[in-house]
């Protein structure tokens, strides 16, 4: 994994995710990572065609060199998504909604207050499964939260 700077912000133990996976604190950061290097690698090369000063193309380059490990993941993180959100808006939809989840603070605040629920629903449950020892199946319990079964 790489050598980013994380703060004490706890990341609930041992759960399945979308692959089904069993995964603890360790692995879900380094999925969440994995969301980040992906997102940022297509912005890259989204952006490669505008001239070097150009400043989407700049942002596009800060997300990679976070998702490279450069800087505090969740301050430098919470940043950068605000400036995406609010300079360019069209990109937004591209960012994965968990790293709005895991990255926490401001970008809370461009979830909507049911998306925000459904993830605290599923933290919850997560550290309910965690307290007993057990793995929760991350697809089933999304599905079940969102009526999908």
């Amino acid at each position: 994994m790489k050598n980013h700077i994380v703060n004490e912000r706890a990341i609930v133990p041992a759960f399945r995710l979308l692959n089904d996976t069993p995964m603890n604190d360790e692995q879900y950061l380094k999925h969440c990572l994995e969301l980040l290097s992906q997102f940022a690698q297509t912005m890259v090369t989204r952006t490669e065609h505008l001239p070097q000063d150009e400043s989407l193309r700049e942002l596009a380059a800060a997300f990679q060199s976070l998702a490279n490990g450069e800087g505090d993941l969740y301050i430098g993180g919470a940043s950068l998504v605000t400036r995406l959100f609010t300079t360019y808006p069209d990109f937004a939809p591209t960012l994965p909604r968990e790293l709005l989840w895991f990255l926490g603070g401001d970008c809370l605040h461009y979830m909507p207050d049911d998306e925000i629920d459904t993830f605290a629903q599923l933290a919850d449950l997560r550290s309910t499964a965690a307290a007993r020892g057990e793995t929760l199946d991350l697809r089933a319990a999304r599905a079940k939260l969102l009526n999908l079964q």
